[in-house]
């Protein structure tokens, strides 16, 4: 279990104080898919960073089993909308890194990797290099090297947010059939609402800067979700109506922030 409470977040420079995120409180369940939701600049993927212990919180707390977060830990893995795959090693090579890191014989690296890359569907490919595959695949590798390490929380930045539509709707599909099994607690970012209820248990909606939390929204219908339906729709329009006002209010502050940098 992740609980948050009263989590800030502030940078200051030479040149400005920016309240990122203020007063936070969120608890996410084990085996939870969650997705954090909200307008562009709202502190979305800085609160994932905290999550992973990637930034310190400027204020509250974070604990996972009642254990403080202050650094990265092997409970918690990370797949960013960059693959950051490293490009001189093989897929498989890639999807082995944090095991070799960690010192697991190569025997059982690369049983682990093949059980992986299998249920990702690349078994075809696990001596291709990164340059070889499409946006897609890189993706199935870095779900695969996330997941390679055994981690009880998946952590994901808008990870398909790079893909064109139709990669983006396959990846989802295959992002459930993992999730179905390996059950593992997932706490997604995304800008977009359909993906969002496609693919979550809760959905939290955030204020423009500073982030904080304006609803959170639960998505009871069963999965494969139709997103054409009524109740779907109805779903659609009460999140869009939430977030509208949050919306106009970051463009707001985008155009006060242009003209203060004049």
């Amino acid at each position: 279990m992740v609980i948050i409470k009263g989590l800030s977040k502030r940078y200051v420079t030479n040149d400005a104080d920016i309240l990122a995120l203020s007063e936070i409180d969120l608890t996410v369940g084990e085996g939870e898919f969650v997705s954090l939701l909200g307008p562009s600049g709202c502190g979305k993927s800085t609160l994932l960073k905290i999550v992973a212990g990637l930034l310190p919180a400027t204020g509250g707390r974070i604990e996972i089993h009642g254990a403080a977060v202050t650094a990265p830990g092997p409970e918690r893995a990370v797949v960013f909308q960059e693959y950051a795959l490293f490009p001189w090693m093989t897929v498989e090579e890639n999807v082995e890194f944090g095991l070799e890191a960690r010192g697991v014989p190569a025997a059982e690296r690369r049983r682990i990797s093949a059980q992986l890359l299998d249920v990702v569907g690349l078994s075809d490919f696990i001596k291709k290099f990164p340059h070889h595959l499409s946006g897609g695949m890189k993706q199935r590798v870095s779900i695969a090297r996330a997941l390679a390490v055994d981690p009880q929380i998946l952590l994901m930045d808008e990870p398909f947010g790079a893909l064109d539509a139709q990669t983006r709707s396959v990846m989802q599909e295959e992002l459930l059939r993992i999730w179905r099994l390996y059950r593992k607690t997932v706490i997604f970012v995304t800008h977009s609402i359909d993906e969002s209820i496609y693919l979550s248990d809760r959905i939290v909606l955030m204020t423009a800067r500073p982030g904080r939390i304006k609803a959170i929204i639960d998505v009871a219908d069963e999965r494969p979700r139709d997103l054409t339906t009524p109740a779907m729709a109805q779903l659609q329009r009460q999140v869009r109506s939430i977030l509208s006002e949050e919306i106009n209010r970051a463009a707001a502050l985008e155009q006060a922030d242009l003209v203060a940098a004049e």
